[in-house]
């Protein structure tokens, strides 16, 4: 196991700057995410801790051993790293066994050792008993599964993911996910991990990295953390589907303009905003529905009520105000809310999060 360590790092291609003095430490042992937009700078993270790239300022580090700065380089095959790209890259000339054994012969292990090693890399990823299949015969998962245990085979320190769930369906991608947990509890390896999927993400982090399409992390933390207290509001509107209100504060009162004019909206917003503009967040299922006025609540006409399996889906509005709300199916159904549309119902926010102009989260 290794820390992983990014101190001051630019990179560039051309005039077109993609990090910018990026700092970055992953603990030993940790499976760490960082998500962000396509084009973000994710990958270009991870080619510079292989080894496939070098910074133009500032180092990396794994461990306390320096392996890149703008004047001295550590070549990938030196720096104990295995690394797996969302297109897998298998050799569909070789067999399950042979794929996951390359390495091994390209660093001259004994027979005997190498045998072993590829049967526990293979018990470890779930592939036992199809060892001589080749690619063509393999699922996209069990694919997958081979490229993992070919990184795993050579015992690395860190392991970098690159988006490696990309090319696989919904049921897959769950069932992987999962698996990557379990295999950085058997192996103890430090694991990178960089994607555009919350909820890879969210599912399988010790603690992630939010970052934007500059190439800025604007938040570190553990998920339950960067989702419940984001730090700003593209923290906020990046992790999972989010509702965002611009609202004028006045009198320890927030109003929504809208094309109708302004709706007071039933909440109490934080003292910080008080005769300021603002933002008002929360999520879908943070919307509590009701038929009654409870007092404390908004009157909404409902636009779109669409049921998905698990969750019924809502649009509503409110003088041009559009608001996204979600509910579980078998709560809805107690509830007796899966409404007509042009339904006039009540909402209220259980958990909403103050914005100021800037952007920044206010207590």
């Amino acid at each position: 196991m290794a820390d992983l360590t990014l101190h001051e790092v630019t990179k560039a291609f051309g005039s077109h700057v993609v990090l910018d003095r990026l700092n970055l430490e992953i603990r030993s042992g940790e499976c760490f995410t960082i998500i962000g937009p396509s084009g973000c700078g994710k990958t270009i993270i991870l080619r510079l801790i292989a080894g496939f790239e070098t910074p133009d300022h500032g180092e990396v580090r794994i461990g306390t051993k320096k392996v890149a700065d703008a004047d001295f380089f550590l070549p990938p095959e030196d720096r104990h790293i295995g690394v797996v790209f969302q297109d897998y890259a298998v050799w569909p000339h070789k067999t399950v066994f042979g794929n996951i054994a390359y390495p091994l012969e390209l660093a001259g292990v004994p027979k005997s050792e190498l045998n072993a090693r590829v049967h526990e890399a293979i018990a470890l990823v779930n592939l036992k008993g199809l060892e001589q299949r080749f690619p063509y015969q393999l699922s996209g998962g069990q694919q997958q599964r081979v490229a993992l245990a070919r990184a795993l085979v050579m015992k690395p320190e860190i392991l970098l993911l690159d988006e490696p769930l990309t090319n696989l369906d919904a049921n897959l991608r769950e069932e992987m996910r999962f698996e990557i947990k379990e295999i950085q509890k058997a192996t103890g390896a430090t694991i990178l991990y960089v994607t555009h999927d919350q909820e890879v993400a969210m599912a399988i982090s010790d603690r992630l990295a939010v970052m934007d399409g500059s190439g800025r992390i604007h938040q570190i933390g553990a998920p339950e953390e960067v989702y419940t207290k984001p730090v700003d509001d593209f923290v906020f509107k990046f992790l999972g589907i989010s509702n965002m209100i611009p609202v004028q504060v006045s009198g320890g009162k927030a109003a929504a303009n809208t094309a109708a004019g302004p709706v007071n909206l039933p909440l109490i917003p934080p003292s910080s905003l008080e005769g300021q503009q603002g933002r008002l967040g929360f999520r879908p299922m943070d919307v509590q529905i009701s038929r009654q006025n409870s007092g404390d609540s908004l009157q909404v006409h409902a636009v779109r009520v669409t049921l998905l399996g698990p969750i019924v889906d809502y649009l509503f509005d409110c003088k041009g105000l559009q608001i996204r709300a979600q509910m579980l199916t078998e709560d809805a159904l107690d509830q007796d809310l899966i409404i007509e549309e042009d339904s006039e119902v009540f909402i209220a926010v259980a958990a909403p999060q103050w914005f100021n102009q800037q952007g920044e989260a206010c207590a």
